[in-house]
C-alpha cells in the first residue's frame, strides 16, 4: 500500500479551508493508501497523530520519525489553496526532493497563480477576457487615470492569492483607494479589472497522462455583491447550479475553452477554469490549479453530476503520478 502526504493548511487567508479539503481526500482515499495530513503553517511542518501528538517533518528529505520509524512517503496530496502550496514554491521544493506530488509543475503554478502575467500569456493565444491593469506597492495611484482606463463599476484584486479575501467591487470613485488598501494586504501587487455584467460560471478540468476529462459547467448565483469569500463558504449565500441552465452550444464553448486554457498552461491533475459569460460570449477570469475539496466546493459537485466517485477521480491523479 503506498503511503501518501496530503498537505494543507498553508499561510494564505484559505487555511481552514484547505484543513478542510485535506480531511475530505483523506476520507475517500484512506481504504486505498496509507495517509497522513502534513499541516504546512510558515515554518512550521507536522502530523498530529490520533493521540494528539505532533510529529515534526524533516524538511532535509520530508520524512516523519514516529516513536522512531522513519515514514517516507511514495507521494504528496497538495490541499494547500494559496501559498505556498499553489505559487509553485512548494513543487519546487517536492522537485528538488524526487518526491512526485499531484498538480501542476512548478514553473504552470507560478505563472497561473499570477493572475496578471496569466492573462498576458493567455492573451497571445486570443483567449477573450475583461481589460485590466496592474499596481504594485509603493506606486503613485492616480485614481482618476485608473478609472478613466478601466471605468466604473470595477474590480479590484489582490494579483497573487488563491482566495476572494481583498477583493472589492468599487462603484464610486472615493471607494478605490480604499479598495486599492484592502487589496495591498494580501498582495504586494493588484490587479484592476473592468467590470463585466454576465453570468459567472465554473468548469472543472482533470489532466491526466492517459486521460482528459471536463466536467460539468457550474453556474453561480451569489446573494452577495459578487461571489466573495462569504457567498463561497456560508450556506444560503449562492446557489450553484450544476449543471448550468445554459445552452448547448455555450456550455461546449466554455469547457473547449476551460480544457484549452488548461492545455495551453500545461497543467495536470484537478484544476477549476472560472468564466463571466457576457453578451452569450464566455470571457476567461481565473485559473484555480488547488481548487477546493469541501463539500461545498464546486469540482465535488461537478464530479457527482457527472456521476464520476470522487475517490476514483483523486486515485487517478494519484496514480498518474506512478505512470
Amino acid at each position: 500500500m503506498r503511503t501518501i502526504a496530503i498537505v494543507a493548511g498553508g499561510d494564505s487567508s484559505e487555511y481552514e479551508i484547505s484543513v478542510k479539503s485535506a480531511v475530505e481526500v483523506s476520507k475517500l482515499i484512506s481504504s486505498g493508501y496509507k495517509v497522513y495530513i502534513i499541516i504546512i503553517k510558515n515554518v512550521n511542518w507536522y502530523w498530529e497523530d490520533p493521540k494528539g501528538r505532533y510529529h515534526s517533518i524533516d524538511k532535509n528529505n520530508f520524512t516523519l520519525d514516529v516513536d522512531d520509524n522513519i515514514i517516507r512517503f511514495d507521494a504528496v496530496f497538495i490541499a494547500i489553496h494559496g501559498k505556498p502550496g499553489e505559487n509553485g514554491q512548494l513543487q519546487g521544493y517536492f522537485d528538488m526532493m524526487q518526491i512526485p506530488y499531484t498538480g501542476c509543475s512548478s514553473f504552470c503554478s507560478a505563472l497561473t497563480f499570477n493572475k496578471h502575467a496569466c492573462k498576458l500569456f493567455l492573451k497571445e493565444y486570443n483567449i477573450p477576457m475583461a481589460f485590466n491593469i496592474l499596481l504594485r506597492k509603493g506606486e503613485t495611484i492616480d485614481p482618476s487615470n485608473i478609472i478613466k482606463r478601466i471605468g466604473l463599476p470595477c474590480f479590484v484584486k489582490p494579483n497573487d492569492s488563491g482566495s476572494s479575501f481583498g477583493v472589492s467591487k468599487v462603484k464610486k470613485p472615493e471607494e478605490l483607494q480604499q479598495a486599492v488598501s484592502d487589496a495591498f494586504r494580501e498582495s504586494d501587487e493588484v490587479i484592476i479589472e473592468s467590470f463585466m455584467k454576465g453570468r459567472e460560471v465554473a468548469c472543472g478540468v482533470v489532466k491526466t497522462l492517459s486521460r482528459k476529462i471536463v466536467l460539468p459547467v457550474t453556474e453561480i448565483i451569489s446573494s452577495n455583491e459578487f461571489f466573495d469569500y462569504e457567498a463561497k463558504y456560508t450556506a444560503g449565500k449562492s446557489d450553484e447550479i450544476t449543471p448550468a441552465d445554459l445552452s448547448e452550444i455555450i456550455t461546449d464553448e466554455i469547457q473547449r475553452l476551460g480544457s484549452e486554457i488548461s492545455d495551453l498552461l500545461g497543467c495536470r491533475g484537478i484544476v477549476r477554469v472560472d468564466f463571466i459569460i457576457v453578451d452569450n460570449k464566455p470571457l476567461f477570469l481565473e485559473i484555480n490549479t488547488v481548487p477546493g475539496m469541501t463539500e461545498e466546493s464546486l469540482i465535488p459537485k461537478q464530479a457527482a453530476a457527472a456521476g464520476i466517485q470522487l475517490s476514483e477521480l483523486y486515485s487517478m491523479v494519484i496514480e498518474d503520478l506512478f505512470s
